[in-house]
């Protein structure tokens, strides 16, 4: 709908969360398709690094797949010395964001502007210092998860995924 609606490409970038062992809802960090990892400082007290390093190669082998399957392989599209805005559902922790923003920020993104329907507002004011701009509709009090705001809130699927692409097309 952004994209529509500003008249601008629109692509996907495959950022995936790390879960915490035994719960999967939870995450200690993210990894995004190239490879860039945010963990949080707090990982390395609660798991070895072994486990973290394990989870992380689960992910990126997920983020591989979901390469293949929602852009049939090919590469992200150049975007040295443009103008990136990323969207989701929302922030809690950031963890993907964060690795969306890094891999951005590796490909030299002239500029890279945030936007989300809803976050909190400590997670909001930390991404202000992260992207070059964002743009956050909601920051409601209390907010601790993304899925507490909406009223039918589910993780989109890769066919749900591919009908949006085809449609955009």
């Amino acid at each position: 709908q952004v994209a529509s609606l500003l008249n601008l490409e629109f692509g996907i970038i495959i950022a995936r969360k790390l879960p915490f062992p035994g719960n999967p809802e939870a995450g200690f960090g993210a990894v995004a398709e190239d490879g860039s990892t945010y963990i949080a400082d707090y990982a390395a007290q609660w798991f070895p690094e072994s486990v973290v390093n394990r989870i992380v190669a689960e992910q990126r082998q997920e983020a591989a797949r979901r390469v293949a399957v929602l852009r049939g392989g090919e590469p992200l599209p150049d975007i040295e010395g443009r103008t990136v805005i990323l969207v989701d559902d929302g922030l809690a922790t950031g963890a993907t964001m964060r690795a969306a923003i890094m891999l951005c920020r590796a490909r030299r993104a002239a500029r890279i502007v945030v936007a989300v329907p809803v976050a909190g507002e400590d997670v909001a004011q930390e991404f202000r210092g992260l992207a070059d701009e964002v743009v956050v509709v909601l920051t409601p009090p209390g907010f601790r998860a993304v899925a507490q705001v909406y009223r039918h809130w589910y993780d989109v699927g890769d066919a749900e995924v591919l009908a949006i692409m085809e449609r955009w097309r």
